[in-house]
């Protein structure tokens, strides 16, 4: 049972004329209490009406947050894009992730290199550094 967004928008308008309802028939109920000359029978049937229109909002607000918390918890839902948004924003941050770790291993090759060229220029022989001996036959 997928609703499209509008046909969620109309539930919650639903849901807030049942809640006007609910508080026109509180107020009728006091409003025949305080009567002198009140009606038991009228103040008992705003009484049951105003009951009527809580069950129903509080069983129709029910659904609304479980609705909510189904999709905020991420938990896969039909019409919800959240569960793929976060996939995506994942994504995004491993990329992110891999490139400054990329960065990071270039910068130590580079410094490698450097000094290992350093070493060949101050030891051009490898290190082999036999200085005054000769070869005389």
């Amino acid at each position: 049972m997928t609703q499209s967004p509008l046909e969620k928008i109309q539930v919650l308008d639903q849901i807030e004329k049942e809640i006007v309802l609910c508080l026109q028939s509180a107020g009728q109920a006091l409003l025949e209490l305080s009567k002198e000359k009140s009606s038991q029978k009228n103040a008992e049937n705003h009484t049951q009406q105003f009951l009527k229109s809580l069950n129903a909002v509080e069983s129709k607000l029910s659904e609304q947050i479980n609705y909510l918390t189904q999709v905020s918890t991420g938990q896969p839902h039909e019409g919800s894009g959240y569960a793929a948004a976060k996939v995506l924003q994942m994504a995004w941050h491993r990329i992110h992730h891999a490139r400054s770790r990329i960065r990071e291993l270039e910068e130590s090759k580079t410094k490698y290199l450097q000094l290992s060229n350093r070493q060949q220029t101050n030891y051009p022989n490898g290190g082999n550094t036999q200085q005054g001996s000769s070869n005389i036959i």
